[in-house]
């Protein structure tokens, strides 16, 4: 049989190719040419700039969050599919819908009207087919009957069709369209698919703002970087976790100097930037948060991108003030990059914790069981559910470890699985007023009461989307996902 050729875009082969300049800007707007800036004390960008120019990224040994993404029984290869499409375990479902609608919630409260579109598009649409070749990523395509399809790599293709379609106002803009793409597909190669890091099938919130001019796109943009580092803060992940990275063509730099060192210098720290002479991609300005991991690998999560070719090219328009029509500029932004690769940042992150001697952990509003407790015998299990249903009125993920096995065994399973809180409750706990309390991270077990324990986890998750326990509350019922 025949080998259906591979369809790989003219960008990603362009920028196989492509010619760059490498530079340093800093917060006091200084371009450095990269070989001439001193990285003392910012050795992570010094990373981040290694692999950037280097370009490969092919994996050559396993990333750390692997073991930690099974160990925790949060996610796993699928081995009847293809490489890169994942498997969720119910503790891993829970954190990424708890992800999901975190973002979401900060797109809705930033003015992002949700749609829905498809996944699978006409691969011989002209419109499409010349978009798809401005993009760098290799494609997943369909048959259906005569006709083959491709699958969307982003939420743009819909969007996009469904903006040509819709009747614009000046007074619209900027109209903020958002999609979480459950999924987007690239065909990512063989060698360089690893764990969470770098994936097939991937969900991405994708909300795109449809700008009058430049002034208004240069103001949305900036806004945008700012819910693009809250995001990523209200996730978990400080600002020391990751570096920016700056791609611009020359033109526009020396044109909008002011605007682009403003950025860097709202950011407090040195930015890469890869400067091209001609500009070959549809944006003319790109800004990446990128996390560099345990192997010294970097991943791109927030990002956006300043569109000059696609309000034409789909033919969007919109009514100025005088009743002209014309094309909007397009920001294209993921506030926290795929989902998934945001619960490989926190794993590598923890991982890298464990090897300072820190005790890994997942922020409290994304651990599956918040609180655990451990009866020292079957004749404190009723007493112990009373304190459970107690805790669980409040909406905290709490549960119970009734299993025969010893208090130490099971304190231990706990801290394997990162439990936040673990209560030890027998005798002497049922006439004490306050409960000895193990808080992970800490070496002296703290005595509080159950209104202090409640108040503290509640006022650790506030403002954060709650999901109930993924699993039966009582731990002999469990099933173990992963041997």
């Amino acid at each position: 049989m025949e080998k259906k050729r591979e369809v790989v875009s003219e960008a990603l082969k362009a920028e196989e190719k492509l010619k760059s300049v490498w530079l340093i800007l800093t917060p006091e707007g200084e371009l450095h040419p990269i070989e001439e800036f001193s990285f003392n004390g910012y050795e992570r960008l010094k990373k981040f700039a290694d692999y950037e120019i280097k370009k490969s990224r092919a994996v050559d040994q396993e990333p750390p969050h692997i073991a930690l993404m099974r160990s925790l029984e949060l996610v796993d290869h699928e081995p009847a599919s293809d490489p890169g499409n994942m498997r969720y375990y119910p503790k891993g479902r829970l954190v990424k819908s708890l992800l999901e609608e975190y973002v979401s919630n900060m797109v809705h409260e930033y003015g992002g009207m949700e749609v829905e579109t498809p996944i699978m598009y006409d691969l011989e649409h002209p419109t499409l087919a010349n978009y798809l070749n401005r993009f760098p990523a290799r494609q997943y395509t369909v048959e259906s009957d005569e006709d083959r399809y491709f699958l969307r790599f982003a939420a743009c293709f819909g969007g996009f069709l469904m903006s040509h379609d819709a009747t614009i106002s000046y007074r619209n803009l900027p109209m903020r369209l958002y999609e979480l793409t459950r999924y987007s597909f690239r065909r990512e190669q063989a060698g360089e698919l690893a764990g969470l890091r770098r994936l097939r099938a991937f969900t991405m919130p994708d909300v795109h703002a449809f700008c009058r001019d430049l002034k208004q796109a240069k103001k949305e943009f900036k806004r945008r970087f700012k819910l693009c580092r809250d995001a990523l803060k209200g996730i978990g992940l400080e600002e020391e976790d990751y570096e920016l990275g700056l791609r611009v063509t020359e033109e526009f730099y020396k044109k909008n100097k002011a605007f682009i060192h403003s950025i860097v210098r709202t950011f407090g720290k040195p930015a890469l930037v890869e400067m091209w002479r001609e500009r070959f991609f549809y944006f003319i300005l790109k800004y990446e948060f990128n996390f560099v991991d345990a192997l010294d690998k970097a991943s791109a999560l927030s990002t956006d991108q300043i569109d000059v070719e696609n309000g034409e090219r789909y033919g969007i328009v919109y009514m100025d003030d005088t009743g002209r029509l014309k094309h909007p500029l397009i920001l294209h932004c993921s506030p926290s990059g795929a989902i998934e690769r945001v619960i490989y940042a926190l794993l590598e992150t923890a991982y890298m914790d464990m090897k300072k001697n820190i005790a890994p952990k997942l922020p409290l509003w994304l651990s599956p069981t918040q609180i655990r407790l451990i009866p020292v015998s079957d004749s404190f299990e009723g007493e112990a559910l009373k304190i459970l249903r107690q805790i669980e009125r409040r909406r905290i993920r709490v549960d119970l470890d009734d299993r025969g096995e010893t208090v130490q065994k099971k304190i231990r399973d706990a801290e394997k699985e990162w439990v936040p809180y673990i209560i030890v409750y027998g005798e002497k706990e049922v006439a004490a007023e306050r409960l000895p309390v193990r808080v992970r991270g800490e070496e002296k077990i703290r005595y509080m009461s159950l209104k202090e324990l409640i108040s503290e986890v509640k006022n650790n998750v506030k403002g954060k989307p709650f999901k109930p326990l993924p699993l039966p509350l009582r731990l002999q019922q469990r099933p173990r996902f992963v041997g």
